[in-house]
């Protein structure tokens, strides 16, 4: 009879990583002394101390033979005239307008284009290699630390409030003879429908904040206000149901002239400018419903021109306010006066020429900027053919040498930016808000 093979009995253990403790992570690492055992003076009685020898040995003697003479140098005295900026001496330097016609006039030429693509890859390696430095910060540890960098603050002088409500500000402009007054534009947008709410906007003495030198008492409440370059008096502002008007300062808060609302914009008139004229009275407005018009401040009645914001295929196409796109930003360069820049509703930056012929010479230039509304556009105050926009998340700089993209841009932000503009002094600097 055979004997049956008993089963064999397994079982297992099982248990969770997280009860076995913090995880061991072994490395290599240096010798380490356990123990130390001094000596003891008490054996010295057994031991018979002896000096150290030292003994030298070498079977030939060392001979060695050099001579050195430096090279003598020469030096020679030389002089240089050098003029700041390497400017022609027919150009005044503190002539504004004579150094930006020259500026434009050498950025024109082919030998300056290539000068400067060949330069950039260099410019861009170097960059490069800077950024990499951080890689092996640990080689300069034992360098003298650099000295810090001279920190700079700013302090709230003033802080001025509008006396009956708080409402958004929607533009500010400063007084062009030395800034001894601001000029905000105050609207409620969500409460357009609203009558109830107050219209005015407000002129202020920056060296009194207690109450507005000048109420502004428009129709309709103000979307932006602007003073005009040439006359520091006179002022022009977008209001919310499209009509454009002027003030000036020497008759009061009242509007000295306003168009008629079936000559204003179709939506609310965002953005007004001056352009440059010969008696300084002409500026240009726009608003969402993708029309552009110039005004002079001597007959309101009727707009001097306009433009439609329409991106026509070909020059036999005609423009239709049906497809036109609408404009959230407005930006003009007073040495280019025939020329301006609009930001679209839509992400698009374009660019216009008043002077075209047809509809693809009027709107000649676009960009694809952003995804989302523009809500800022400004140009270099140097290098006119930079500018710099501001949409959706980020804030980028374009030139108009490169269509296809732009030259420079910020990360993507948590929070969307909604305003930037261009350093006046540091050229290359601008602060992006959100």
């Amino acid at each position: 009879m055979e004997k049956q093979e008993k089963p064999e009995i397994i079982y297992e253990y099982k248990k969770r990583r997280r009860d076995f403790g913090k995880q061991t992570l072994f490395s290599d690492h240096g010798p380490e002394m356990c123990v130390s055992i001094p000596n003891n003076p008490s054996f010295y009685k057994d031991y018979i101390l002896r000096n150290p020898v030292h003994v030298g040995i070498q079977n030939t003697s060392t001979m060695s033979e050099h001579w050195v003479n430096s090279e003598r140098a020469e030096y020679t005295c030389s002089g240089i005239t050098h003029v700041e900026g390497g400017w022609p001496k027919d150009i005044n330097m503190a002539d504004p307008e004579a150094t930006q016609r020259y500026r434009r006039k050498i950025e024109k030429d082919d030998a300056y284009i290539h000068a400067v693509m060949h330069l950039g890859h260099g410019m861009e390696h170097n960059i490069l290699q800077n950024n990499a430095v951080d890689m092996y910060e640990t080689y300069y540890l034992d360098l003298p630390s650099i000295p810090p960098v001279e920190r700079s603050s700013c302090h709230t002088v003033n802080v001025y409030r509008e006396p009956s409500a708080r409402r958004p500000v929607r533009s500010l402009s400063w007084q062009t003879d030395g800034g001894a007054r601001l000029a905000s534009a105050h609207a409620d947008v969500d409460l357009m429908r609203n009558n109830r709410t107050p219209q005015y906007s407000y002129i202020w003495d920056i060296e009194n904040a207690n109450a507005p030198e000048l109420t502004i008492k428009p129709h309709q409440p103000l979307l932006d206000l602007q003073y005009n370059p040439r006359d520091q008096n006179t002022l022009v502002g977008g209001m919310m149901n499209g009509q454009v008007g002027w003030w000036d300062m020497r008759k009061g808060g009242e509007p000295a002239g306003i168009c008629p609302p079936h000559m204003a914009h179709r939506d609310l008139a965002r953005n007004v400018l001056f352009i440059n004229s010969k008696i300084g009275a002409e500026f240009f407005s726009s608003s969402p419903d993708g029309v552009v018009k110039w005004w002079d401040t001597r007959n309101m009645n009727e707009p001097t021109d306009s433009m439609i914001i329409d991106l026509v295929k070909s020059p036999t196409d005609t423009q239709s306010i049906e497809n036109a796109i609408g404009i959230s930003a407005l930006e003009y360069e007073p040495t280019i006066p025939t020329r301006f820049m609009v930001g679209t509703e839509t992400g698009l930056i374009i660019g216009g020429n008043r002077k075209g012929k047809n509809a693809v010479e009027k709107l000649p230039t676009r960009y694809e900027a952003h995804l989302g509304p523009v809500y800022a556009l400004q140009r270099n105050p140097t290098f006119l053919k930079n500018f710099l926009t501001v949409g959706d998340w980020t804030a980028r700089v374009w030139s108009e040498d490169c269509r296809e993209s732009s030259i420079l841009w910020t990360y993507s932000h948590r929070t969307k930016l909604t305003d930037g503009a261009w350093n006046p002094i540091r050229f290359s600097f601008y602060p992006a808000i959100n």
